[in-house]
């Protein structure tokens, strides 16, 4: 059985979490350790008894050492044997179909990685380019057909704009381009918009910019596929009734390869980024020679029905849909600790690539589609047209299709890679579920994967697949977050006033200004083509991250270590009961006891912070009178070590075994110490104490753990083991 949960620091769980150390103590914690050590001291026997009286040898075995890990998979990847048992035994029931859902877990995600597996190779420039900006570039896929659909409803009139408002998105990407280039400069260890937001303008801005980039990668997922989809039927036609289901398909596919892990091997992105560059590139340029043969005359779009007359409305709409041809520009921001050293100045150089690439192939296509006369159709893409036009049906044009279709389908990846890396922020900072701070199997935010790929299956199948009902939900999230992370730079160099600081505020000025107005026109211009749906999604978002937030701070008070509130175990002197020899206890392997000097006892208490919850369960414990053994499962050396230290504070009364488990999995490795002790003491009836928290709303049960109930369906079909909570109610 394989599996993680995330601790929730201080909620009393029971469970560590995921590679995260410890959380530390105060002073004044530490001070309540102690003085409730000393309380424990005064009522407890000697912790020197509580050890006599263990019936069991607590260490049963240990993951290898990383010196016996094996070798690393191209530098990149180092898998770890499971844990070695110290002494073999009957496997049980409960091992073997534990087994047989491990085989099946493997078969879908892959082997469990340890942490060690990280990926340590750092990107060059030249892989970073594809894999970080497969977003931005893809965006021309369908940035400036979405603008041409605006303006087409004004007919030739409105086609006469095309030109006007694609200068001043080109104007843009350069002062947002330039902007985050300040950004990186500034934050060399990674900015993104919700860490700028929160730093510069106070938690509620990095709130409002988190909800912004959320709704951002959840439609980036969808548009990328709506738009890959498109160039797909352009080019297959008899496969338009099929456009939600292939949509769906491909959103379950990269599911699963992201729960994989594949989406560390990022060099995959290389070739179909590469190959659409190229592609577009031979687009423009054959385009370019075909219209210099007539002169650059540019060719009339057909007769066109005017539903709509060229206004500042028309002309505000079709400027903020043209804009989300920006979308991914952030990326690199992002992501600069992945790049060789000097990281920040490696990053920049990228960025400007990127933009480069972005404009040059946005401004190409904007003018063959202006000397050619292609006005958007149902049927087939703009892009799509503009190949039919060069290349004919032949290979060329089959190229030109594949590799966009490739990178619109890979470039909502970049979703994948950063949707849950936010959601473990707000998980870190309390405004989410801490379950979503959980590293999966192989190494990626598993919750945070499935989250994304529901949402996005939702939106793709509500709006059908279609890009252009899609496109007036896209803007408001992308502009929301580039004019709160612009805008918060502006308040960074105020505040710092480096060199040069002056210059680096005006350029982020500049962008959060332009951000700006495009967020308002994208608001106000396509608030009933359904930005209403993005507005009412982002304020939600804000509603439910601050009740979470607001759940976890009562939680944290109500469990926080006071020596008054904490109880003790009742006085004694004659300490735990005598136990059986551990030979006599090997030989009752069966449930054949009647009377109650026949039960052999061991309570074994799963604690993971020394909290109110887990001192009540630790007093719980040991008031029965009966031997009793401590577990800690520690994700790191680091935790392992802190928690030892902490105990020794608190007085090392009851004997501790604790579990290095480099797979960052949790309940995994307690099912395997609890069968172990088991399989090696038969006799033995063990009693399993873990603190539970309950709360007066059913909704705060997903904000914590359910360890008890998953401890209960692993280890069911082993005899004499019972599983016991020790409740610690929440005030509200």
């Amino acid at each position: 059985m394989t599996g993680t949960e995330g601790r929730v620091d201080g909620d009393g769980s029971g469970l560590p979490g995921p590679a995260a150390v410890l959380p530390g103590l105060s002073e004044e914690q530490v001070r309540a350790l102690r003085r409730v050590g000393r309380a424990w001291g005064r009522v407890s026997v000697a912790p020197e008894v509580w050890r006599r009286a263990l019936p069991v040898e607590p260490d049963v075995g240990a993951f290898p050492v990383s010196a016996e890990a094996g070798r690393a998979w191209f530098g990149r990847l180092v898998p770890l044997p499971p844990l070695r048992v110290r002494a073999a035994g009957p496997r049980a029931a409960a091992g073997v179909q534990a087994e047989a859902v491990s085989r099946v877990r493997r078969v879908l995600v892959g082997a469990p990685l340890a942490s060690s597996a990280f990926v340590t190779e750092r990107m060059r420039k030249l892989v970073a380019l594809p894999v970080l900006s497969a977003d931005a570039l893809s965006s021309v896929a369908y940035g400036p057909e979405a603008m041409l659909t605006v303006l087409v409803l004004a007919g030739a009139a409105g086609l006469a704009y095309s030109f006007p408002v694609s200068a001043v998105i080109v104007f843009l990407m350069v002062a947002v381009g330039v902007s985050y280039r300040q950004t990186i400069r500034a934050y060399p260890h990674g900015g993104g918009s919700y860490i700028v937001a929160g730093d510069n303008l106070g938690p509620v801005a990095g709130l409002v910019a988190a909800a912004g980039l959320m709704t951002d990668y959840v439609l980036t997922v969808a548009v990328s596929i709506a738009s890959g989809i498109a160039a797909i039927t352009s080019a297959l036609p008899g496969l338009t009734p099929w456009t939600v289901p292939l949509g769906v398909l491909v959103i379950v596919v990269l599911l699963a390869g992201n729960l994989r892990g594949i989406r560390q091997a990022g060099a995959l992105f290389a070739a179909p980024t590469y190959a659409f560059i190229v592609a577009m590139f031979a687009l423009v340029a054959a385009g370019l020679v075909d219209a210099a043969r007539s002169g650059f005359q540019p060719v009339p779009p057909p007769s066109l029905p005017v539903t709509e007359t060229v206004g500042l409305l028309l002309i505000a709409r079709a400027f903020s849909s043209g804009a989300t041809a920006m979308t991914g520009i952030e990326a690199i921001s992002n992501a600069v600790p992945a790049f060789r050293p000097v990281e920040w100045r490696n990053a920049r150089t990228t960025l400007s690539w990127m933009v480069g690439l972005l404009i040059a192939m946005f401004a190409g296509i904007v003018v063959l589609i202006h000397l050619t006369g292609v006005v958007p159709r149902s049927q087939e893409t703009v892009l799509s047209q503009l190949a039919h036009l060069s290349f004919g049906q032949g290979w060329m044009y089959v190229y030109v299709q594949a590799a966009t279709a490739a990178v619109l389908l890979l470039a909502a990846n970049t979703a994948y890679n950063d949707f849950p890396r936010v959601l473990s922020l707000l998980a870190r900072d309390d405004y989410a579920p801490k379950t979503f701070l959980r590293l999966g199997d192989r190494l990626a935010y598993s919750g945070g994967i499935l989250l994304l790929s529901l949402a996005a299956v939702l939106v793709y199948v509500a709006f059908e697949g279609q890009t252009n009902s899609l496109i007036p939900l896209y803007a408001v999230g992308v502009f929301l977050a580039f004019t709160l992370s612009q805008t918060g730079m502006v308040v960074h160099w105020w505040r710092r006033r480096d060199p040069h600081w002056r210059k680096s505020l005006l350029f982020n000025a500049t962008g959060a200004l332009l951000s700006a107005l495009v967020l308002l026109t994208a608001g106000i211009s396509k608030f009933t083509s359904g930005a209403w749906v993005a507005l009412i999604a982002i304020a939600l978002f804000l509603l439910v991250t601050t009740r979470i937030k607001r759940h976890y701070a009562t939680a944290r008070e109500a469990l926080r270590l006071r020596p008054h509130a904490v109880e003790l175990p009742a006085p004694t002197s004659t300490g735990p009961l005598a136990p059986a020899t551990r030979a006599a206890a090997a030989d009752a392997d069966r449930e054949t006891e009647e009377i109650p000097e026949e039960i052999h006892h061991l309570s074994v208490i799963a604690v993971a912070t020394l909290d109110l919850a887990a001192m009540r369960t630790l007093a719980y414990a040991a008031s029965l009178g009966q031997p009793a053994l401590a577990v800690h499962i520690s994700t790191t050396e680091d935790e392992e070590r802190r928690f030892r230290a902490y105990w020794g504070l608190w007085g090392d009364h009851l004997p501790l075994q604790t579990v290095l488990s480099p797979y960052r999995a949790v309940v995994a490795p307690l099912v395997h110490y609890i069968e172990t002790l088991h399989r090696l003491n038969p006799g033995l009836t063990l009693t399993v104490f873990l603190p539970e928290i309950v709360t007066r709303h059913r909704w705060h049960r997903l904000l914590h753990s359910r360890t008890a109930s998953r401890l209960r369906h692993a280890l069911r079909n082993l005899p004499k083991i019972v599983i016991t909570t020790v409740p610690f109610h929440l005030p509200r």
